[in-house]
């Protein structure tokens, strides 16, 4: 995944930051705890595509 893509790629709930997990191919962001997948280099940005990192319902925004 490109550098500069990730600079500039938020979190479409909260426009908070992501951090990336090469790993997992995800992009996570702590604040909603979601994750969204990356499949075949693309970041897929879709909340009903994110899994939750912590059990329990994400944080809404405000």
């Amino acid at each position: 995944m490109d550098n500069r893509l990730l600079e500039i790629l938020v979190c479409p709930l909260c426009k908070g930051k992501l951090q990336h997990d090469r790993q997992a191919q995800e992009l996570i962001c702590h604040v909603d705890k979601l994750a969204y997948p990356i499949r075949d280099g693309i970041p897929v940005m879709l909340a009903d595509e994110a899994r939750q990192t912590v059990a329990g319902r994400p944080i809404e925004p405000a």
